[in-house]
């Protein structure tokens, strides 16, 4: 299926019968509007055999891919979530699709052997922040786990996230660079992603691994991301830094069903795709929150002649382009905020250009 485009597989898990769902008012929901499958994904989903894998499944974006998972497989008992699980809310929202879940060090080479088979497995794990201090932890976070768990399924299908920082900063005039430009990471939490990304591949070329690595450039809901970000400081008078004067985003649904849909284009060697959407100004998404609000956002800094893009072509030749715009995730998150709702409390640091997270 390689170089097919998934038709109707990306559809935006918001919508109910062409509206928009108005109830957003508690954390269960918002994972149900989250985590809804399109029919092509389903179709997708329908065409892989075996039990799945998610590792590192607690995190930001685990537990709504488990829950969308779930649902496109109609099969929750294929499919094991495998985390530290720090955040109990996040395992008990995975343990109410009905899918397993197992508390696993996997930096831990014995627990790690100890997993259970899957033929498809979705690598999640890493640590960006908190890096500087930490620079040892990150690097055996981002790199030698993803290693342990090459190994241990080297003879899976695989599906793993990396991040566009590990290319440069790139001329803010531009689309932004593709997977075939050369990578250039920035501070040790960037080198260290690369880091994995070349295990993996070597893991692939070594054991014939399957796999696609996603460079993800920016996962956004309303609890969490560089919207969420330019929306409390704007709500709150709080300066918004224009240095990083342009951003990639993406809904985390649609990045996720972009994911699960990425099986069908896995290879060896790895398919490596930007999954992102399209380039936005930070001034112009911070003057649409100011005016719901009636307030005028406040700046600091100008913009720099570059920026941390990616270009996200080749995703949407396969999958069509993310479906829900910035329009609708401005308003999604506006909504969330004004109706109470909380948030993850983990600023993105989008503004940072040293690589220091």
């Amino acid at each position: 299926m390689n170089g097919t485009r998934e038709k109707g597989g990306f559809e935006s898990t918001l919508r109910r019968n062409g509206r928009l769902s108005l109830n957003m008012t508690d954390d269960d929901t918002l994972d149900n509007e989250l985590s809804e499958p399109g029919p092509g994904l389903r179709a997708s989903l329908a065409r892989l055999a075996g039990d799945f894998v998610v590792l590192g499944a607690g995190g930001k974006m685990g537990p709504t891919l488990v829950r969308l998972l779930a649902r496109g497989l109609g099969d929750a008992g294929r499919i094991t979530a495998v985390s530290r699980f720090s955040d109990q809310r996040a395992r008990r929202s995975i343990e109410a699709t009905g899918a397993r879940t197992l508390s696993t060090d996997l930096l831990d080479p014995d627990q790690v052997a100890r997993l259970p088979d899957a033929a498809n497995v979705v690598y999640m794990a890493g640590q960006k922040f908190g890096t500087t201090g930490q620079e040892a932890r990150t690097w055996a976070v981002n790199a030698f786990a993803a290693g342990l768990a090459a190994y241990r399924y080297r003879d899976a299908r695989m599906v793993a996230f990396s991040t566009g920082n590990v290319y440069p900063l790139w001329p803010a005039g531009s689309d932004g660079p593709s997977e075939s430009d050369p990578v250039a990471p920035i501070g040790e939490y960037a080198q260290s992603a690369l880091a994995r990304e070349r295990i993996l591949t070597d893991a692939s070329a070594r054991y014939g691994t399957s796999t696609a690595i996603l460079r993800l450039n920016y996962a956004t809901e309303p609890r969490y991301g560089v919207l969420r970000d330019i929306a409390d400081r704007v709500r709150t008078g709080q300066p918004v830094d224009l240095r990083m004067g342009w951003v990639n985003l993406i809904w985390q649904a649609d990045a996720n069903a972009a994911a699960l849909m990425a099986f069908a284009h896995t290879a060896a060697p790895p398919r490596v795709l930007n999954l992102t959407g399209p380039k936005v100004s930070v001034r112009d998404i911070a003057g649409r929150f100011g005016r719901r609000w009636g307030v005028s956002p406040v700046f600091t800094g100008t913009e720099e002649s570059t920026a941390l893009l990616s270009n996200p072509g080749q995703a949407q030749a396969l999958f069509g382009p993310p479906p829900t715009g910035l329009d609708t995730q401005i308003d999604r998150i506006s909504r969330w905020i004004e109706e109470g709702g909380d948030t993850l409390d983990r600023p993105t640091h989008f503004e940072e250009r040293e690589g220091q997270f």
